[in-house]
């Protein structure tokens, strides 16, 4: 949840309307000088949709919006799995990789169909992970985390979310659904790129 609110400690805003992945990011952030709010409980927030052409576009666009509309430091977020045998691809568009009509499971399945065949030496794939900070009279700040593994060919494991499935992490030998919650904090893309923010946030 939240932290309590303070009047000695400035506002952050997580520039996302799901509030699964706002308790996502509050817990990876950690311990931080600020009173963290979620965009998703301010009544009439508003997101763009996300049409940048990298990840730091849309994690910026995220931010600075949540930061217009709440007159607050924010933090915005961009990620996604990129695949060498796709040629990085789904990228900028794996939340909406195969069309609208698809859930998380039939993205993943999709993906493991167009590899259907290739190699697990050719398997290879990254998440990438962008955070920007935005606000009023501050400058901003983007910091990226990376996580290095190999798409399975079937899905393992229960948690997390997404891709998580069949994303081999070698170093642990496991997926990302295989990992505890601290395992995946301390190694994910998202962990990494958060670490990364909650540095700039406690300078």
């Amino acid at each position: 949840m939240p932290s309590e609110s303070s009047p000695s400690r400035p506002a952050l805003v997580l520039a996302t309307l799901n509030p699964a992945k706002g308790r996502e990011l509050i817990e990876l952030l950690g311990l931080v000088p600020f009173e963290i709010r979620l965009l998703a409980e301010i009544p009439g927030a508003r997101l763009p949709e996300e049409t940048g052409a990298t990840y730091a576009e849309n994690a910026l666009v995220k931010a600075r919006t949540a930061a217009e509309q709440t007159a607050a430091l924010a933090l915005g977020d961009d990620s996604g799995l990129e695949v060498d045998a796709l040629g990085g691809a789904p990228g900028l568009y794996s939340a909406r990789f195969g069309g609208p009509g698809l859930d998380d499971r039939g993205r993943l399945e999709l993906l493991l169909e167009r590899l259907r065949g290739v190699p697990p030496p050719r398997r290879t794939a990254r998440f990438r992970c962008v955070i920007a900070l935005a606000g009023p009279s501050r400058a901003e700040r983007v910091v990226e985390g990376v996580a290095e593994g190999v798409i399975a060919d079937a899905p393992r494991g229960s948690g997390g979310f997404g891709y998580d499935p069949i994303f081999f992490y070698p170093p642990l030998g496991r997926t990302f659904a295989e990992l505890s919650d601290g395992e995946k904090a301390r190694v994910s893309h998202r962990g990494l790129a958060l670490e990364a923010a909650r540095r700039l946030l406690s300078e």
